[in-house]
């Protein structure tokens, strides 16, 4: 199909209204008033309508130039788009990365960083891939993510202190342990645990288990969000990541008090996989995500 007009006609026409009258128009442009007078008069021949009409020393849009302008804009906005993204590409900038975040993160740790980063990066989409165990070493090892938020860090890849998670036991104030003060682990070895799965990838790599596990009955899920729901159905006893339980703020869940086992606190660290091979994008991130860390540490 071949088009009638140009984008540097649909250009003409929206500096034309963004300015207010042809002159300026030309000299936003760096053309000739002359040249912008014919473009326009060219494009009304082409559309066989009156786009632009005179008022005292203002150039307007007839009713008609606007309705087309108003559908043109994002026409010209995707045109210049399509430029910085072309730009953007012959430096080496990604059209998107892989973010690979342990499950026992903070997902507003990411969020927030990343609603940055997308202010500066109108181009560059990103995957975010949850990790656990085992597949948070791999994220990692096998260079699949750009940037990956881990617990311990991998050997031979230099990572930085991203935070720290508190992890305590809880059920659901129906359960029968929740009626117990004082706890001890022969109080837990009698009940169901729920437990999170090592959703590592590699079939022949050993599964990685954390924490106490002598449960005499188990339920094991994929995730955090299944043992939540899991919880509180009163289906049993979890050990969950802190922040969650006080973002759930949910009165049916209480925090367990068990002897020798209150919490403990897993540190999470980030790094990035590809070393030197990592693109500027996810370089901007890794600074960005590594800017909140800091001031989250320090406070």
């Amino acid at each position: 199909m071949r088009l009638k007009t140009t984008l540097e006609q649909w250009l003409t026409l929206h500096e034309i209204n963004r300015s207010g009258s042809i002159q300026a128009a030309a000299t936003q442009l760096n053309k000739s008033h002359t040249t912008l007078i014919y473009a326009i008069r060219k494009l009304e021949e082409q559309l066989d309508i009156s786009l632009v009409q005179v008022k005292g020393r203002r150039a307007v849009l007839t009713d008609d130039g606007q309705s087309l302008l108003r559908r043109a804009t994002s026409m010209l906005e995707q045109a210049r788009d399509l430029e910085l993204i072309s730009s953007q590409l012959s430096m080496g900038v990604e059209s998107e990365i892989t973010v690979s975040i342990d499950h026992l993160c903070c997902r507003e740790w990411l969020y927030q960083p990343l609603s940055e980063f997308f202010a500066q990066n109108k181009n560059t989409s990103v995957q975010v891939i949850e990790t656990s165990l085992s597949g948070t070493t791999d994220a990692v090892a096998s260079e699949k993510s750009d940037v990956a938020i881990i617990n311990l860090p991998v050997i031979n890849y230099p990572a930085d202190a991203f935070g720290v998670v508190t992890m305590v036991p809880v059920a659901a104030k129906k359960h029968p342990l929740a009626q117990k003060d004082n706890l001890c682990f022969g109080d837990m070895t009698t009940e169901t645990q729920i437990v999170i799965r090592d959703l590592g990838v590699d079939p022949e790599q050993e599964k990685q288990n954390v924490g106490w596990l002598k449960s005499q009955q188990r339920i094991t899920v994929d995730n955090f969000d299944h043992a939540w729901r899991a919880v509180v159905s009163g289906l049993g006893f979890c050990r969950l990541p802190e922040h969650m339980v006080n973002e759930m703020n949910c009165d049916d869940i209480v925090k367990l008090s068990i002897e020798g086992a209150q919490r403990y606190q897993v540190p999470l660290h980030i790094t990035q996989p590809k070393g030197a091979k990592t693109g500027p994008a996810a370089r901007d991130l890794y600074a960005l995500l590594l800017t909140h860390a800091s001031k989250r540490l320090d406070s």
